[in-house]
């Protein structure tokens, strides 16, 4: 038999590449409309934006460009909620069972603690400069709350889907495991000055960096203060985050529902 011309085959694999990433954003954008993630999704990446320009702003004001590790690291804490609505998609397909949704949620983990990080931003404050100390407090609140919520929101994606597997109990209890390993996270990430790609980029230094620090904490017990605190903080944070996501729109009473009708 004759091979058919390559113009052939690629002109046949390119529209199956372009349905299959039609698919992938259909089923992305679905993800998000039934969970209804639009309002946050949009109102977070507004603030993003804000923060940004911001940041741009006080570039052409001060001079400097010691501020850009917000913008970057704030990037950062978009991209456990990218590997969350992955992982969703997958669920919604049916594939939890597929080496694809085990790598959305390895992803998820290592850049969980990307989100909460940029509180440890605030250690870039100096009074040095007097005139911008209250701005750089402001600017950094902004884009850490924004992290910490960016994350939180992927913590919730992750934790109902442990739960409709699993229940309720476990998907709190995924919740208190991610809490510890994020501040695990946090605290590699800033005191041991490494990075989540390093997981795959370096592993052998990485785990044995880590070995070295737990072996120190163990001999001094007062090195894993900031870390166990800092899980109880987010995991604490994340408890008001929920409660206050499920809270119930208050319904009219009888009464207040005669008056409206009377009204109009």
């Amino acid at each position: 038999m004759s091979k058919p011309p390559e113009s052939t085959v690629a002109h046949t694999q390119e529209p199956s590449i372009q349905q299959s990433a039609t698919s992938t954003v259909l089923e992305l954008f679905a993800v998000i409309r039934e969970r209804k993630l639009i309002a946050p999704l949009v109102s977070m990446a507004l603030v993003s934006v804000f923060g940004a320009a911001l940041i741009a702003k006080r570039t052409l004001w001060t001079g400097r460009w010691n501020s850009l590790y917000l913008p970057w690291n704030l990037f950062l804490a978009w991209l456990p909620l990218w590997f969350a609505l992955q992982a969703c998609c997958l669920e919604r397909l049916g594939r939890l069972r597929n080496w694809n949704f085990v790598l959305c949620g390895t992803a998820w983990l290592a850049f969980f603690p990307n989100a909460p990080y940029i509180f440890t931003d605030l250690v870039h404050l100096t009074t040095r400069h007097r005139v911008t100390f209250w701005t750089d407090l402001v600017l950094i609140l902004l884009f850490a709350i924004t992290g910490l919520l960016l994350g939180f929101l992927s913590l919730y994606l992750m934790q109902s889907l442990v739960a409709r597997r699993c229940g309720r109990i476990v998907g709190w209890l995924f919740v208190a495991v991610s809490a510890s390993l994020g501040s695990a996270g946090i605290y590699i990430g800033r005191f041991l000055r490494w990075n989540s790609w390093d997981i795959v980029a370096n592993p052998l230094d990485l785990l044995r960096d880590i070995l070295g620090r737990a072996a120190s904490v163990l001999a001094h017990r007062h090195e894993a203060v900031f870390p166990l605190l800092l899980t109880a903080f987010l995991f604490l944070a994340y408890v008001m985050f929920y409660t206050l996501t499920h809270l119930e729109p208050m319904k009219p009473s009888h009464g207040n529902a005669v008056l409206l009708e009377n009204s109009i």
